[in-house]
């Protein structure tokens, strides 16, 4: 569980901090053929999150590394990562899709669209609560610092509705209804 003054921390500025021994993997974005992007969205579209992840690091690394096959009927509960050195990276690699932030209340703070010919990659601070609106068949690519437990790697937020349950489609309208009328706020 985050403390509280961990969620007040200055909900979305981002925090620069030193990676483990100073050292920040140099991100190179993966080149997919067109057969793996075929078998990633046709599990995307057989899966019940209507997502799917394509886990490039190996079990226990420090560095994760995935690249994330999304639907637009994807619905990801509000969540953040609780843990320094959890800074996520998101490289769009095709699609189109709106990454919004929340205050502790579920309050919309922020929000950044990423698409070909605007931003194409965002920072995620830890400690900061967010979620994706998969606005086109998306693909991105996804990196964070700090080794990946289930238990300690994410805090849903309570004041959103858990995935596949009654009410997250209409919340996730609500977000994508935000998120077209606002593509770049804050």
């Amino acid at each position: 569980m985050v403390s509280d003054d961990h969620c007040r921390r200055g909900a979305v500025a981002p925090r620069h901090l030193p990676w483990q021994n100073g050292y920040m993997p140099t991100v190179e974005l993966p080149q997919l053929t067109s057969e793996e992007i075929s078998d990633g969205l046709g599990r995307a579209a057989a899966a019940t999150r209507r997502r799917h992840p394509k886990i490039l690091h190996t079990p226990g690394a420090e560095f994760n590394r995935v690249v994330n096959f999304m639907l637009p009927d994807s619905y990801m509960q509000p969540h953040l990562h609780p843990g320094d050195e959890k800074i996520e990276h998101i490289h769009l690699l095709s699609g189109k899709l709106a990454v919004l932030f929340f205050d502790d209340h579920g309050t919309v703070t922020r929000i950044t669209t990423l698409e070909r010919g605007g931003v194409q990659m965002i920072e995620v601070p830890a400690f900061t609560w967010h979620t994706y609106v998969i606005l086109a068949e998306t693909i991105t690519y996804e990196t964070m610092m700090g080794q990946y437990e289930l238990q300690s790697w994410k805090e849903m937020a309570q004041w959103a509705p858990a995935e596949n349950t009654a009410g997250s489609q209409s919340y996730l309208q609500a977000l994508k209804t935000e998120a077209a009328s606002k593509p770049n706020v804050g």
